[in-house]
């Protein structure tokens, strides 16, 4: 689906537009970080208020949820539906709402998104026209050290030249210098150029989409990435690491249950993981098939409300009297005021201003990423020595 238009905005730029015109549209899908989805339910509240008749707001949180629970959930509250990927998800979000006292009807138990891809079939380990091809999916900043990473590379090295007749495929986020969300300190292209030995033949970096990758892979690998439930959901055999411990900073935890917690040693000598179906089928994955339904629910949430001959009025948990050290800096990043009015002086739209933005925002990501990459890791290694 493509959108008819694409435009970037301003949140008081957005507000304004809701409220002029407002019955144009009938849904609203805030796609945003917390706190910004925080500031656009209060500014939509104060632009639709004693308006009856409205659009529908949608929000969710999406991917594995293993951090901020609390946190990225009240900021989400207000909306009409909340998505949940998971019946585990969705239990936990009406725990953490009706914890605070805070209404959970909003949140709606959905499925993963980005899922899809053909069910795996299974190869013989000595085919040398199709070889069984193992993928480490790695992280932009899990693990975070130099010496982890460098462990990681280096048993993923050892791992092909225990097993030449096996492809081993080190799948990479981005090509050095490519934008992404999140910036990478220790990029392994770097490390690999590091490694003793280097990477054996039968190992090598890839880039591009995962989905396209796991059409080749026979076990996926990875320490948390996303990328195994994908992979589980094409049933292919999944580990995820458990060399550098079972620990939330790595978010690896989020699997315990799964089946698929293993070793780079137990890998080397042959383990094959055996997945718990049922907590596969509370995760979101849908691997028994059911993906085509898993929407439903939230469809029909959104006709029933669309039908609905008024909706009530948007209420986040977080107001000025609940959260009246909190509230206010969370909107005043947004320019917008503890009633969700704009402040004074607070962008407006204008061509020209708005194409300068852009421009000041590019230079400044720029410096970010230049920091971050380049002089940050110089810094850390000048305290090293």
């Amino acid at each position: 689906m493509r959108a008819d238009d694409l435009r970037e905005v301003t949140a008081v730029e957005f507000l304004r537009e809701m409220e002029r015109d407002r019955a144009e549209y009938d849904v609203v899908v805030l796609a945003l970080v917390g706190g910004a989805v925080q500031a656009m339910l209060h500014g939509l509240a104060r632009t639709w208020k004693g308006h009856t008749k409205r659009p529908v707001v949608v929000t969710g949180y999406v991917g594995v949820v293993y951090e901020k629970l609390a946190d990225g959930l009240l900021l989400r509250h207000g909306a009409d539906l909340v998505l949940a990927n998971s019946r585990h998800d969705a239990e936990r979000f009406r725990a953490v709402y009706e914890g605070v006292g805070a209404d959970a009807s909003s949140v709606v138990e959905t499925a993963l998104p980005f899922l899809g891809g053909k069910p795996y079939e299974k190869k013989g380990q000595d085919d040398k026209d199709d070889p069984y091809t193992v993928v480490f999916a790695a992280q932009p900043s899990v693990p975070d050290t130099a010496a982890d990473r460098t462990y990681l590379l280096r048993r993923l090295a050892e791992h092909a030249r225990l097993h030449p007749d096996r492809e081993v495929l080190l799948k990479l986020r981005s090509k050095p210098g490519e934008h992404t969300t999140h910036i990478e300190e220790l990029p392994y292209q770097k490390l690999a150029q590091r490694l003793p030995g280097g990477l054996p033949a039968n190992c090598r970096l890839v880039y591009g989409h995962m989905g396209e990758v796991l059409d080749r892979t026979d076990l996926l690998v990875t320490v948390s990435s996303t990328a195994a439930l994908e992979a589980l959901h094409r049933r292919i055999p999944t580990v995820i690491l458990t060399d550098l411990g079972v620990r939330e900073a790595l978010g690896n935890h989020h699997f315990t249950g799964s089946g698929c917690l293993a070793s780079w040693d137990q890998l080397d000598s042959g383990h094959q993981p055996v997945t718990d179906e049922k907590w596969v089928a509370r995760q979101g994955v849908a691997a028994d098939g059911a993906y085509e339904t898993a929407f439903d629910a939230a469809r029909e949430r959104i006709a029933t409300l669309l039908e609905s001959a008024e909706l009530p009025p948007l209420q986040p948990y977080y107001t000025p009297v609940t959260a009246p050290g909190y509230l206010p800096r969370i909107l005043a990043r947004h320019h917008l005021g503890p009633d969700g009015a704009p402040l004074p002086g607070a962008p407006v739209s204008d061509k020209e201003p708005g194409r300068v933005r852009r421009i000041v925002r590019r230079v400044a990501r720029g410096a970010y990423r230049h920091g971050v990459q380049r002089v940050a890791p110089v810094i850390r290694r000048m305290g090293e020595l």
